[in-house]
């Protein structure tokens, strides 16, 4: 029988994610789990070599490698960790599938037309036709040319190939760190590929916007909004947090933790959209153990929470409303810190303050107060 091999590469580190889309919680478990599912729905796949970075080798490689999984710590680039994992299959296997991890919706059947599409002809990709109508650009962006897109393919993983073919391309091609994927190296060696048609749906997680589509595909719900809302008293001698950021002012927000409004908004929003009551019934105020908190600690409980229901937060939307002090100058430091404590894309955040024209203690100057609204992808 013909033994098939499987790399899949979860080594990237996420950078238009913010973090590594990888192990990003999609309906119930992380996105790159889905595409080893999928390939361990074939029983013809004898060994699947998961190529992962050395810390989510250290956390996650225990509970995933099995008989039939080996963990794989990745290289400096994607060619790297292709090498890496090609180096873990056993020396029997005939064809070898390389995948991104970040295509959670890949299928058997898509997996299965590759392996039969590279015993006949030696190389295959996953790929879709164009729909879209492409334009080659020039210098300054004007269009030098729209070339027929009938013609034109999206490549998509796996990328399968009898063992040899691949093993040639990357021996003469070792140095290759540019390389997008493993048929360029393929195509160079002077071996045919063959495009075989997959899915649309087989499209690559990128974006926050891909994880609600793949969420949904999955049957996973869509998404939630949560609100939240906090308010502290000012007083003379405490710092003044706000969104992780100390604010130069004579006074600080009196609370039982640090005080930082926003964060505690914001944490309530994400919890109210996914029905977990709000953060007083983890850190309530009378247990002296929270005094003083660094409020990022609540942050970080928060998105534990996030994480064990498999949902995703999606986005944040922040209203402060203060007299004092003046909060415009520091609306980019407090956008950026609450994105990088949400562990979202800066696009991802919205923060901006108002007045109170004067009413209430608010309007006097006593008071802050904080409005938030979070959006998260939560599993039906």
């Amino acid at each position: 029988m013909t033994k098939v091999g499987a790399v899949i590469v979860a080594a990237g580190s996420g950078t238009r994610m913010g973090r590594p889309k990888q192990f990003l919680p999609l309906a119930g478990r992380p996105v790159c789990e889905w595409a080893l599912k999928a390939f361990l729905d074939c029983p013809e796949v004898s060994r699947v070599a998961l190529v992962m970075s050395a810390e989510n080798v250290a956390e996650h490689g225990p509970r995933l490698a099995s008989d039939r999984v080996v963990v794989v710590v990745g290289g400096e680039t994607r060619m790297g960790s292709v090498q890496n994992g090609f180096k873990a299959l056993p020396p029997d296997v005939d064809v070898v599938a390389v995948h991104d991890g970040a295509r959670p919706l890949v299928t058997p059947e898509v997996i299965r037309a590759t392996v039969a599409e590279a015993l006949r002809s030696g190389a295959a990709v996953a790929a879709v036709p164009a729909k879209d109508t492409l334009k080659r650009a020039g210098a300054g962006r004007v269009v030098a040319e729209t070339p027929d897109r009938s013609s034109f393919w999206q490549a998509q993983t796996p990328q399968t190939y009898r063992r040899a073919i691949l093993a040639d391309a990357l021996e003469r091609f070792a140095g290759e760190a540019g390389a997008t994927d493993e048929s360029q190296l393929v195509e160079r060696a002077g071996h045919p590929v063959t495009l075989v048609e997959a899915s649309y749906s087989n499209f690559k997680i990128t974006t926050p916007e891909d994880l609600v589509t793949a969420s949904a595909l999955l049957g996973a719900g869509a998404p939630r909004t949560g609100f939240g809302y906090d308010i502290h008293r000012l007083v003379a001698g405490r710092p003044l947090m706000l969104s992780g950021v100390k604010i130069p002012h004579s006074k600080g927000l009196l609370g039982h933790s640090d005080g930082d409004a926003v964060l505690h908004a914001a944490c309530d929003a994400v919890l109210g959209a996914m029905g977990e009551g709000e953060i007083g019934i983890a850190f309530p105020p009378s247990d002296a153990r929270f005094k003083d908190l660094d409020s990022k600690l609540i942050v970080s409980h928060v998105l534990e929470k996030v994480a064990a229901r498999g949902a995703a937060l999606l986005h944040l939307d922040v209203t402060l409303i203060a007299e004092e002090p003046k909060l415009k100058p520091h609306y980019e430091a407090m956008s950026a810190s609450l994105a990088a404590v949400f562990g979202l894309p800066r696009a991802r955040v919205n923060l901006k303050a108002k007045s109170n024209e004067g009413l209430d203690a608010v309007g006097r100057g006593e008071a802050i107060a904080c409005h938030a609204v979070a959006t998260v992808s939560v599993p039906g």
